[in-house]
């Protein structure tokens, strides 16, 4: 029987990128959600709550391996499930 009541707890530090070593499998089986300043994010690719920084998408600029180009913008995070 399965508990759906039980949600891993969220990291400090949380990536998208399934090649990165912050990237949780079990996390993204549910829905997250990324506060910033007190207004929710959706375009959120990595984050860390202890330094106070997300990852975002820089437009439609992309690296030479087809990644999009992040910049990384400082402030107040908060991570929930939603």
């Amino acid at each position: 029987m399965n508990d759906t009541t039980q949600l891993p707890a969220l990291p400090d530090r949380l990536s998208i990128d399934p090649r990165s070593k912050f990237h949780v499998a079990a996390v993204f089986e549910h829905d997250i959600g990324i506060k910033f300043n007190g207004n929710e994010r959706n375009d959120v690719d990595e984050y860390c709550i202890s330094e106070g920084w997300i990852k975002v998408p820089a437009g439609k600029a992309l690296d030479r391996k087809g990644n999009p180009m992040l910049i990384k913008l400082k402030g107040t995070v908060e991570a929930f499930y939603r």
